[in-house]
């Protein structure tokens, strides 16, 4: 290949027609797996050549002195230095591509990689090149590759770590482009790449622009690096001399493989770049960094890991990195982010950004006092936030649906300070001329800029066409397929949008509301026949034997023969197994005993001796019913224990809101109605009663947060507006309260994004549908004369 043509672009597609030998011998998802190594290995050779022989006589000479693997490597690292500049990688085997031979090509091959040190040997092992290698070679296809790969130069003089490091990228592009369904596993769309990178370092343009600038950039989930790859080049266009340290850590053995591959190529340390599971074992857990950039996983449970995270954040709480809280086990993109916001430099060190990817649900999955609301909350109160951009949905390779770029901050600007912005970019998009996977739209480098003024100019932009922005885009294709409505709905405007709130605006109070319990009570037979019967579970089955085998027993000498179901054991136990799977073993035995029915007779006995004292009437005055039912007892001359009080009590009564409401307690206190002390006559004597609550009629307000003002006015006030006028015997629960301030309610956080960007669409005119509607029937009738004649 000439060296005129040696730019990124066409040595990657010159690299790339490799595949042109694969086609038909291996499936188009496995061409990366062998061009990009082979790649790597091209490229290191041309690294290596001006210090191979010194690396060759160093290795000859440290070989025989009985070294660690890791203490030779050292002593040969030197041999490297060339004006100075070492390497961090070399190679002892006397071989290269072009000395391989055809005869024994592969044990050559593979003789040669094992050459290399250990941090660029372990690339080529998770790339599982040796696997490939032998596949190749069976295919009496590894000469013909290894002669094509040898055939170009990527030596640092023909072309630099830059320009290597894009044609790199665009290889990995490419590989995942072909590998389509799990693209998005190991690589993000180099726009949400661009425009993510952006936002995080634009507000640190100034000092990225000063001469001898170092700084470190961290990802979590690296993939193949493409974030850390973006965040080196974003900065390189800045300031030449600047110098950017990468850290990352990948759970994918083939995606860190490429990663570390694109780090080394880029002449970055890559011992910097880990492999493992970022949340359980974090390998770089003494780092802090300056810029932090991330694409997790969206929605992917983190139960294999639950133990150990429940014990960080259980035994180090605020001083690990899970404090704030935990999110649900089904969705682990907070605990990403919480890890991501522990790891930022302190802000007395020049502080940190973070620009991470999230679906919707960290936006407003939980209620208030859940793990989720307790992030929000921490993060927000913290003031880390600064703004959230809604993207375009379609724009991921395995995914179609809406996702959020956050960028967060401990080091604020003085106008941004306490403030969040919301940028609605979900409109700034174009379609693809093909489809990747899911990824059917992409964002223009005009669409990205938009975003990216608004973000800088830090501004409220009231909903406008997108077309003002970026010009017009084509019209979506709609289907022609089918009928087409005689007065189609009118398009709706596409609009570009930024809001800022201040953070406290997305906080919320939740208070609980309780109303009085009203119950009647009723001795009659109906409900005494119940006390026949256990609760739930058995209450149903204990019915059915009832009334299936029931008929011979009494309840007269203490239920002699109640309850004896030897004899019907089989068929009873066939028919519970059929019917009523849900029992236990245990249950099924407990129904068989006579024990069990017998306990159950004894109360209902009972219950029908009281009846014969208290009567059959209803009385709608529950507040009496303990005086009533104490006076029967002693009447009778019996005494009830807490397990039979109960059963009978809840067998006789039944919640009527037509009831009186039952009294809880009496008080000494002052009457507070709003929070549940009402003041009543009873017996000629005015009262502070409190009653009992109703829990089918609880409910919970949401009261929006206002520093301005205390607690309890901004409660009060909204209960007095929105809850009294309604149910005047309602009142607020006081013993609901806040675990961080201690005060009435529990506090919230949510980002309603969509609610915030709402934009109403009137319906179609009644008429214009009724015509639609006439012309369908009219067009029916006419098929079905059709049909008749």
């Amino acid at each position: 290949m000439s060296e005129q043509t040696q730019t990124p672009n066409n040595l990657a597609a010159y690299c790339w027609s490799i595949a042109d030998l694969l086609r038909g011998d291996f499936k188009q998802s496995q061409y990366g797996r062998i061009i990009l190594p082979f790649t790597l290995l091209r490229r290191l050779e041309g690294v290596l050549e001006a210090s191979k022989d010194a690396v060759l006589a160093e290795y000859e000479r440290v070989k025989n002195l009985n070294l660690p693997e890791e203490a030779q490597e050292k002593l040969i690292l030197r041999a490297t230095q060339i004006d100075g500049q070492g390497l961090s990688f070399f190679n002892t085997s006397k071989m290269d591509l072009s000395k391989l031979g055809e005869a024994g090509i592969k044990a050559n091959l593979e003789s040669y990689i094992q050459g290399f040190s250990k941090d660029a040997r372990e690339i080529f092992e998770y790339f599982n090149f040796a696997e490939f290698i032998g596949q190749l070679n069976d295919a009496d296809l590894l000469y013909k590759v290894v002669q094509k790969v040898r055939a170009t130069d990527l030596s640092p003089k023909a072309i630099s770590n830059h320009d290597m490091g894009l044609t790199f990228e665009e290889l990995i592009r490419r590989f995942a482009e072909g590998s389509n369904e799990t693209a998005g596993e190991h690589f993000t769309p180099r726009d949400i790449v661009r425009l993510t990178t952006a936002l995080v370092f634009m507000e640190d343009d100034d000092a990225l622009s000063k001469q001898g600038i170092i700084r470190t950039i961290y990802d979590p989930t690296a993939g193949t690096g493409g974030f850390l790859s973006s965040g080196m080049e974003y900065v390189l266009e800045l300031n030449s001399g600047a110098k950017m340290i990468a850290y990352g850590q990948e759970l994918n053995p083939e995606s860190y493989a490429i990663c570390k591959a694109d780090m080394l190529i880029k002449g970055q340390e890559v011992d910097n770049i880990k492999l493992g599971n970022t949340l359980s074992n974090d390998q770089l857990y003494a780092n802090k960094f300056d810029y932090m950039l991330s694409n997790p996983p969206f929605g992917v449970d983190w139960k294999k890991i639950e133990s150990t995270i429940k014990d960080e954040n259980t035994l180090k709480g605020f001083d690990g990195r899970f404090g704030p809280g935990l999110p649900r086990v089904s969705d682990g993109s907070l605990l990403f982010l919480m890890h991501l916001i522990s790891k930022l430099r302190d802000s007395s060190d020049g502080g940190g950004r973070i620009g991470i990817i999230l679906n919707g649900s960290p936006l407003f999955t939980g209620g208030a006092g859940s793990g989720e609301s307790e992030i929000r909350r921490y993060i927000l109160e913290a003031d880390l936030l600064e703004t959230i951009v809604a993207l375009p949905t379609d724009m991921f390779y395995n995914t179609g649906i809406a996702t959020y770029v956050w960028v967060l901050s401990n080091k604020k600007s003085q106008e941004r300070k306490g403030k969040v912005q919301l940028i609605n970019g979900v409109n700034l998009c174009g379609k693809m001329r093909k489809s990747l996977g899911s990824k059917r739209n992409e964002m223009s480098a005009d669409d990205i800029a938009t975003i990216i003024r608004t973000f800088g100019a830090f501004e409220v932009v009231d909903a406008r066409p997108v077309s003002d922005f970026v010009g017009e885009k084509p019209a979506d294709v709609k289907s022609s397929r089918g009928r087409q409505a005689a007065n189609p709905k009118a398009e709706v405007v596409k609009t570009f949008a930024s809001k800022i709130f201040a953070n406290h605006e997305f906080g919320y109070r939740r208070i609980t509301i309780e109303r009085p319990l009203r119950e009647s009570y009723q001795f009659s037979d109906e409900r005494l026949a119940e006390l026949r019967f256990a609760n739930k579970p058995l209450n149903a089955p204990m019915k059915w034997i009832y009334e299936t085998y029931g008929d011979p027993w009494t309840d007269e000498v203490q239920g002699e023969g109640y309850g004896q179901l030897t004899e019907h054991a089989v068929e009873i136990r066939a028919y519970l197994k059929s019917h009523y799977s849900e029992l236990k073993e245990k249950q099924i035995k407990d129904l068989l005993d006579s024990k069990l029915w017998l306990d159950c007779l004894q109360t209902f006995l009972l219950g029908k001796s009281l009846q014969s004292i208290i009567g059959t009437e209803q009385c709608d005055d529950m507040n009496g019913y303990d005086a009533v039912l104490n006076k029967a007892c002693k009447t009778l001359n019996i005494k009830l224990d807490a397990k039979e009080k109960k059963a009978i009590t809840d067998a006789v009564s039944w919640k009527n809101p037509a009831a009186e409401k039952v009294i809880k307690k009496i008080h000494k206190a002052k009457a507070n109605p709003l929070y549940g002390l009402f003041e009543v006559e009873r017996d000629g004597k005015k009262q502070t009663v409190e009653y009992k609550p109703d829990g089918d009629l609880r409910d919970n307000e949401n009261v929006s947060l206002d520093p301005t003002q205390t607690v309890n006015a901004l409660n009060e006030a909204y209960f007095i507006k929105e809850v009294q006028p309604h149910v005047p015997d309602a009142w607020i629960d006081a013993s609901k309260i806040d675990a961080k301030d201690q005060q009435v309610g529990i506090v919230g956080y949510e980002i309603p994004f969509n609610r915030h960007f709402y934009q109403y669409q009137p319906p179609r005119d009644l008429a214009e549908i009724d015509a639609d509607l006439d012309a369908v029937s009219a067009e029916i009738m006419e098929l079905l004369r059709e049909v008749h004649s």
